[in-house]
């Protein structure tokens, strides 16, 4: 078969060549986007007299006809022609003649291939933004169910005060938000068309760019062809995105695996989410949380992949080029598969609230509330947290925890010691005090809830 740009050439290209060098069998993924990319660019095409009406509506036809074999999964692309574009414009000579020639008037497959990425990256990222949306609103209705429900909070996985499990989750939905709100900026650049750059220095045809860019729905051209074609930043960028977002999977990943576990017991995950063991029939494994976990890594080398293949390549395209989509396609079907099961994953998960409980009143994480309580009566605060370190002490080598001592007891450390302690630190109290602006005080957390749900309703 001879090459649609084979004229320069004498030989055929060696087979092994051949097959190293194509990308067909990973940048069929773009076909939705190379076919509406050239049904832009025919029609502006024959709006400046460029080619026919008539030609226009031949190609028009031929490129719909393609767009639904592929459809019906009736398309078999062939290594021969290397690349997706090259693929699709074999298909439409052979569709309609050789006036399927006449598509690729005025641009080259270096602007060709840079528009196809950035429609698949914008599209994706408005995919990757509803994702994110399930995942919060799961995290809400969480959240509603256990605004009394007391658990530990932790700071170096120590115990540290009681918090709401609510508030707990809605520090993850905070994060997500922050994705959303990067991938929603990320467009701003996503959005600029290289469409009629042409191989780099633009074309001798006078073409529209700002009409291909309006019908494909772009914010801008690319006011510098060089730039145009050369640009994966917003590749780049959307990776970085991404692997931010696997962060926040992974932390939370790491916590329902802590909180499944024998020793902790705070949640249980649902049958649907869980593996066995093949020799051992007494285990539930959370698998699902456990491989968002390590996907990550695999997150990260995308993005480093791409960073790598970019830092030496001067202007404007080279070969090189073609490893930059590989890495993208990877990262969005980890990333989609990760996200659409944790929302449901979250939704169902069962949380032991009394199991939670009675792990915050087996702790001393209400010590700081005696400081406070110390610091209002006049005590210096630096004075009072020595003296609760004191107390805190004493409990541990007397085996009581901090309600179970007397006010005896507490006198012997500090004469302002009066009956009102015990209500100061009983753990319902003690999480309600903290009602300042994003604590955990019930009536904060349900301020939080307010503003969560207005985020997600947009």
């Amino acid at each position: 078969m001879t090459k649609l740009w084979g004229g320069r050439f004498t030989k055929e290209t060696d087979k092994l060549v051949e097959e190293y060098t194509a990308s067909i069998n990973f940048d069929k993924q773009l076909v939705y986007e190379d076919i509406e990319g050239s049904l832009a660019h025919v029609t502006m095409l024959a709006d400046k007299e460029i080619i026919s009406a008539e030609e226009r509506d031949q190609i028009i036809r031929g490129l719909v006809t393609i767009r639904e074999k592929v459809a019906a999964g009736k398309v078999d692309y062939s290594v021969a022609n290397e690349d997706i574009h090259m693929n699709i414009e074999r298909m439409l000579i052979d569709e309609i003649g050789p006036v399927g020639g006449k598509l690729h008037t005025g641009r080259s497959r270096n602007d060709q291939v840079a528009t196809d990425f950035h429609l698949y990256v914008r599209k994706q990222t408005k995919i990757m933004i509803k994702h994110l949306e399930n995942v919060q609103r799961a995290i809400i209705s969480q959240a509603k169910d256990n605004m009394d429900t007391i658990m530990p909070g932790y700071t170096h996985l120590q115990r540290a005060q009681p918090i709401l499990f609510a508030h707990h989750l809605l520090a993850y939905f905070w994060m997500f938000q922050r994705d959303k709100q990067r991938l929603e900026d990320s467009l701003k650049r996503v959005n600029w068309s290289p469409l009629g750059a042409g191989a780099l220095a633009g074309t001798t045809f006078p073409i529209n760019r700002e009409q291909t860019a309006e019908m494909l729905q772009f914010d801008q051209v690319y006011p510098n062809s060089l730039d145009a074609v050369s640009d994966r930043d917003f590749a780049v960028e959307f990776l970085s995105v991404c692997s931010i977002i696997m962060t926040h999977l992974s932390r939370l990943s790491e916590e329902l695996i802590t909180w499944s576990s024998q020793e902790f017991q705070f949640i249980e995950l649902d049958d649907a989410f869980c593996t066995g063991s093949s020799i051992m029939p007494q285990k539930k494994n959370p698998d699902v949380p456990e491989l968002l976990r390590g996907k990550t890594g695999r997150i990260y080398g995308n993005l480093m992949s791409l960073l790598t293949v970019l830092k030496g390549l001067p202007l404007a395209y080279n070969k090189d080029m073609q490893e930059d989509k590989e890495g993208v396609f990877d990262t969005v079907a980890t990333l989609d598969g990760a996200l659409s099961l944790l929302a449901p994953m979250l939704k169902t998960m069962h949380v032991n609230k009394e199991n939670m409980y009675q792990a915050v009143e087996q702790d001393y994480s209400n010590a700081t509330d005696i400081a406070d309580y110390l610091a209002t009566k006049g005590l210096p605060f630096r004075e009072a947290h020595e003296v609760i370190g004191k107390i805190v002490l004493y409990a541990i080598e007397n085996k009581k925890y901090l309600l179970d001592l007397s006010l005896e007891e507490y006198k012997n450390f500090h004469h302002l010691f009066e009956s009102d302690i015990y209500d100061v630190l009983a753990y319902k109290n003690v999480v309600n005090a903290r009602n300042s602006i994003g604590g955990t005080g019930k009536e904060q957390v349900k301020n939080q809830l307010i503003h969560a749900e207005e985020f997600v309703n947009q």
